[in-house]
């Protein structure tokens, strides 16, 4: 009878509730990490439970409650985004150090440009010592288009050509020789049709407009690919991702294996899923790196950046030096057939050699860049470069970026974590980008719902990059507030010169519901109408 009895009461004891097998293994190391991630160890178990509650991880022995396992998904989610946030602030200030760079390079050549240019023109006399404003305007305004004023660059450069052409001729003009506000203006009209300086004012705007469009879009570019990069950084990670973390980076904790690291292909799944959105950027991203070094490159094409801004006084000489000394008693007869003979009634005509300051000692000069500034400029385009090339697959290559932080080396590809235990991963690693996985066996991803704040950015990368091509055929870019590109469902948009109706992001408008209201009323007081006769015909029977 003993034999049975005991039989009864081993069985009795096993059916019973109570701890699992080896449940005397201790969560002292689980309880430290816990405690030292901040959380507190209220409900955390001493020894292992069964794990049948657990959501996320792999159910069996286990040192984490449902509490934990919720708050180190939370927590998992919320490092992954930091380690983006990190990587996007470290991409950010790359951009940073390029713009400061060449915006550094760009307004020492102006500067110098314009610090030359008493020493060009000082031999012009009276119509540089007497004018010098007028240069100095020239080159605020081309300053403060480069920095994104909205000035048009080609009435800047008409209205200078303008206003020389008529403080010149009031120079060479006798001082008896009275020169009205109009006569002065008829004369400055003359500029285009008569083309006093010579080719050098179309010359120079076709140099000037392409250096400055091209430096302009170029630093415009810079500022951005980082908002975009920026923006996308900030882009929460979803529920699904959250889960698909805590099995990579915590449940390994939970199961009492936290020194076992994640395989590689595993991690890269996760990552692919969790930033599947973000690497849909890629191909847009790398058309404006791509654009931005052939805008790059066109700086030292010839007539190089630093030449075309070096010899803006030099070229002003020459105009002037070309209608003084071939051109002025041609143009000054023309002058007065189409204006009319200046002066007071009896005074005759002026005596333009008599009053004209003599310059023969003056020779147009062609300005010739020192090797030392092309050898600087040869080297700015070639780091810009260079550090845009590194920039180009930062999108695709981001998940890999994240995962060799923290999952297990090429030899530990047997011996890693692969989500259930630590054995080989075997599932295939996933494509980039959202239509690639649709078979991710890690992050469940409904792939007809692209994330909107990235589809957006998207469309700015696509507009920048239209705007640096347009830049590099030397034309002139608006440069517009960029959220205003994407904003509003109903406005038009313009690109490249070509604008149309901007595709609305929803279906219904706001008022959307109060039209459907609407819309339902009137169909149901329409069948009314059409029951009432109905109605009416069956009474009279």
């Amino acid at each position: 009878m003993r034999l049975p009895v005991l039989l009864c009461v081993l069985l009795c004891v096993s059916a019973a509730p109570g701890p699992v097998a080896g449940a005397d293994r201790s969560c002292t190391d689980l309880r430290q990490f816990y405690t030292g991630k901040g959380f507190t160890l209220v409900e955390v178990p001493q020894t292992e439970i069964s794990g049948e509650h657990l959501s996320m991880c792999p159910q069996g022995p286990t040192c984490c409650t449902t509490t934990m396992e919720e708050n180190l998904a939370g927590l998992s989610a919320r490092e992954t985004e930091g380690l983006i946030r990190e990587a996007g602030r470290s991409l950010q200030s790359a951009f940073n150090a390029l713009h400061r760079s060449f915006d550094t390079y760009f307004t020492e050549l102006h500067g110098r440009s314009e610090r030359s240019l008493q020493e060009v023109l000082s031999p012009l006399g009276p119509l540089y010592s007497q004018n010098t404003r007028l240069f100095g305007d020239l080159y605020t305004d081309l300053r403060q288009y480069y920095r994104g004023s909205a000035l048009n660059l080609d009435e800047t450069l008409s209205e200078f050509w303008s206003r020389l052409l008529e403080r010149t001729f009031k120079i060479s003009t006798p001082t008896d020789v009275n020169l009205s506000e109009d006569y002065l203006e008829c004369v400055a009209k003359q500029q285009e049709t008569l083309r006093p300086f010579g080719d050098v004012p179309r010359d120079m705007k076709v140099k000037l407009i392409r250096a400055f469009v091209t430096a302009r879009s170029f630093v415009q570019g810079l500022i951005v690919s980082g908002e975009v990069v920026r923006k996308v950084s900030q882009v929460h990670l979803s529920p699904e991702c959250t889960k698909a973390l805590m099995k990579l980076v915590y449940c390994p904790h939970c199961r009492g294996t936290a020194s076992v690291k994640p395989c590689s292909n595993y991690c890269s799944n996760v990552m692919k899923g969790c930033l599947a959105n973000q690497a849909d950027l890629d191909t847009e991203w790398q058309n404006l790196i791509d654009t931005m070094i052939q805008v790059a490159s066109s700086f030292s094409t010839e007539p190089s950046l630093d030449v075309v801004l070096s010899s803006i006084p030099a070229r002003i000489y020459e105009a002037v030096h070309f209608l003084q000394e071939k051109n002025m008693d041609t143009f000054t007869a023309k002058v007065y057939k189409t204006c009319g003979t200046p002066g007071e009634p009896g005074t005759g005509s002026p005596t333009l050699h008599e009053q004209r300051k003599k310059s023969g000692s003056l020779t147009a000069s062609e300005y010739k860049p020192s090797p030392t500034a092309g050898l600087r400029l040869e080297m700015q385009v070639s780091d810009l470069s260079s550090k845009l090339r590194e920039m180009r697959q930062y999108w695709t290559q981001l998940p890999a970026a994240l995962c060799s932080k923290m999952a297990a080396g090429g030899a530990n590809q047997d011996k890693c974590w692969n989500g259930i235990t630590k054995a080989r991963y075997l599932p295939e690693v996933m494509g980039d980008g959202l239509a690639n996985q649709i078979n991710n066996p890690e992050v469940e991803l409904d792939i007809t719902k692209p994330d909107m704040t990235i589809r957006q950015q998207i469309m700015q990368l696509k507009i920048m990059s239209n705007r640096l091509k347009n830049a590099l055929d030397g034309n002139d870019v608006d440069f517009q507030d960029a959220s205003d590109d994407i904003s509003g469902s109903g406005s038009g948009m313009c690109v490249g010169g070509q604008c149309r109706n901007r595709p609305r992001l929803y279906d219904f408008s706001p008022d959307s519901n109060r039209a459907r209201g609407a819309a339902t009323s009137q169909t149901r007081l329409c069948g009314l109408l059409l029951l009432f006769p109905l109605a009416i015909l069956l009474l009279q029977r």
